[in-house]
């Protein structure tokens, strides 16, 4: 079961990287060209579809596997490491800033889009950078502990 556990780790903090690297320089880009209501209402629908069970696989895989790595491997256990303190920052910028910013934005639904977007767009996409820095981290130190 060790010897799966590195490669898992890879392979879930590379989709999830690609994941947040997709959003950073397609998704939010093509977004931000859109006008207020269609782009408050656009970010609503993705922020009731992406928390479904394959992201939130991805979400658990990138803390667990390195987590379970880290203990059970006997590889390259300070970059292990490392990935894993990323990994966590990431999912805490998450919980702690994006999150609250994607129920706002729900919660503004109805009202002002151009307020909402105001007051969500910036700020997100500024955690979002970070947090997808933190993500592309943890799968080269994750890759660079395996090989």
């Amino acid at each position: 079961m060790s010897s799966a556990l590195l490669p898992a780790a890879v392979l879930t903090s590379g989709l999830y990287a690609g994941f947040m690297l997709t959003f950073m320089i397609a998704i939010m880009p093509g977004l931000a060209a859109l006008p207020d209501g269609q782009f408050a209402s656009a970010m609503r629908r993705f922020n009731e579809k992406v928390p479904g069970p394959a992201f939130l696989v991805l979400f658990a895989g990138v803390i667990g596997f390195p987590a379970a790595a880290l203990v059970m491997e006997a590889s390259d256990r300070p970059a292990i490491l490392g990935a894993l303190l990323c990994a966590v920052a990431g999912h805490v910028l998450t919980v702690a800033g994006n999150i609250p910013l994607n129920n706002a934005l729900a919660a503004a639904e109805g009202g002002d889009d151009s307020a909402a977007r105001t007051a969500f767009e910036t700020r997100w996409n500024n955690l979002h950078r970070i947090r997808t820095v933190l993500s592309l981290a943890t799968f080269v130190l994750l890759t660079g502990a395996a090989l």
